[in-house]
Protein backbone atom coordinates (compact mmCIF):
# COMPACT_ATOMS: atom_id res chain seq x y z
CA UNK A 1 0.00 0.00 0.00
CA UNK A 2 2.40 2.34 0.73
CA UNK A 3 4.28 1.48 -2.84
CA UNK A 4 0.87 2.81 -4.75
CA UNK A 5 0.69 5.70 -2.09
CA UNK A 6 4.22 6.72 -2.98
CA UNK A 7 2.94 6.43 -7.20
CA UNK A 8 0.02 8.44 -6.22
CA UNK A 9 2.09 11.37 -4.74
CA UNK A 10 4.59 11.30 -7.63
CA UNK A 11 1.94 11.47 -9.94
CA UNK A 12 0.56 14.76 -8.42
CA UNK A 13 4.06 16.12 -8.46
CA UNK A 14 4.83 15.61 -12.64
CA UNK A 15 1.37 15.92 -13.92
CA UNK A 16 1.89 19.84 -14.44
CA UNK A 17 4.99 19.01 -16.53
CA UNK A 18 4.85 15.69 -17.98
CA UNK A 19 1.13 14.16 -18.09
CA UNK A 20 2.45 11.09 -18.99
CA UNK A 21 4.82 10.33 -16.61
CA UNK A 22 2.09 10.75 -14.07
CA UNK A 23 -0.32 8.49 -16.22
CA UNK A 24 2.89 5.69 -16.04
CA UNK A 25 2.68 6.23 -12.42
CA UNK A 26 -0.68 5.61 -11.80
CA UNK A 27 -0.55 2.59 -14.27
CA UNK A 28 1.81 1.28 -12.30
CA UNK A 29 -0.22 1.84 -8.68
CA UNK A 30 -2.72 -0.29 -10.16
CA UNK A 31 -0.46 -2.88 -11.19
CA UNK A 32 0.97 -2.98 -8.03
CA UNK A 33 -2.78 -3.28 -6.39
CA UNK A 34 -4.41 -5.82 -8.72
CA UNK A 35 -0.73 -8.25 -7.97
CA UNK A 36 -1.11 -7.67 -4.29
CA UNK A 37 -4.97 -7.87 -4.72
CA UNK A 38 -5.29 -4.97 -1.98
CA UNK A 39 -7.95 -2.19 -2.68
CA UNK A 40 -7.78 1.05 -3.82
CA UNK A 41 -8.20 3.31 -1.26
CA UNK A 42 -11.68 5.49 -2.20
CA UNK A 43 -9.42 8.64 -1.82
CA UNK A 44 -6.99 7.17 -4.88
CA UNK A 45 -10.06 5.86 -6.82
CA UNK A 46 -10.80 9.45 -7.27
CA UNK A 47 -7.81 10.59 -8.58
CA UNK A 48 -7.76 8.26 -11.98
CA UNK A 49 -9.67 7.37 -14.92
CA UNK A 50 -10.92 3.16 -15.11
CA UNK A 51 -11.24 3.87 -18.56
CA UNK A 52 -8.24 5.12 -19.94
CA UNK A 53 -6.19 5.13 -16.77
CA UNK A 54 -4.83 8.93 -17.22
CA UNK A 55 -4.28 10.90 -13.85
CA UNK A 56 -7.38 13.30 -13.01
CA UNK A 57 -6.02 16.40 -12.22
CA UNK A 58 -8.85 18.92 -11.45
CA UNK A 59 -8.89 21.84 -14.14
CA UNK A 60 -6.49 20.52 -16.58
CA UNK A 61 -6.93 16.74 -17.00
CA UNK A 62 -10.65 17.03 -15.65
CA UNK A 63 -13.33 18.90 -15.67
CA UNK A 64 -15.50 19.01 -11.77
CA UNK A 65 -19.02 19.98 -11.32
CA UNK A 66 -21.67 19.56 -8.81
CA UNK A 67 -24.85 18.51 -9.43
CA UNK A 68 -27.30 19.69 -6.27
CA UNK A 69 -30.22 17.52 -7.30
CA UNK A 70 -29.10 14.43 -7.53
CA UNK A 71 -26.49 15.43 -4.89
CA UNK A 72 -23.34 14.54 -6.83
CA UNK A 73 -19.88 15.38 -7.82
CA UNK A 74 -19.36 14.41 -11.36
CA UNK A 75 -15.79 14.13 -12.84
CA UNK A 76 -14.98 14.41 -16.50
CA UNK A 77 -12.47 12.88 -17.61
CA UNK A 78 -10.77 15.14 -20.87
CA UNK A 79 -8.92 12.76 -22.68
CA UNK A 80 -11.95 9.74 -23.06
CA UNK A 81 -14.92 11.75 -22.00
CA UNK A 82 -16.09 9.43 -19.43
CA UNK A 83 -17.31 10.60 -16.29
CA UNK A 84 -17.58 9.31 -12.75
CA UNK A 85 -20.23 10.59 -10.45
CA UNK A 86 -19.73 10.26 -6.72
CA UNK A 87 -22.60 10.97 -4.29
CA UNK A 88 -22.62 13.41 -1.09
CA UNK A 89 -25.24 14.40 1.58
CA UNK A 90 -27.08 12.44 3.66
CA UNK A 91 -28.44 9.20 2.27
CA UNK A 92 -31.74 7.63 3.69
Amino acid sequence: MERVHRLFELAEESHNEKTDMANRYVELARDIAMHYKIGMPKQLRTKFCRECGAYLSPGSTSTVRTNPRKKAVIIKCNKCGNVKRLPYGKRN
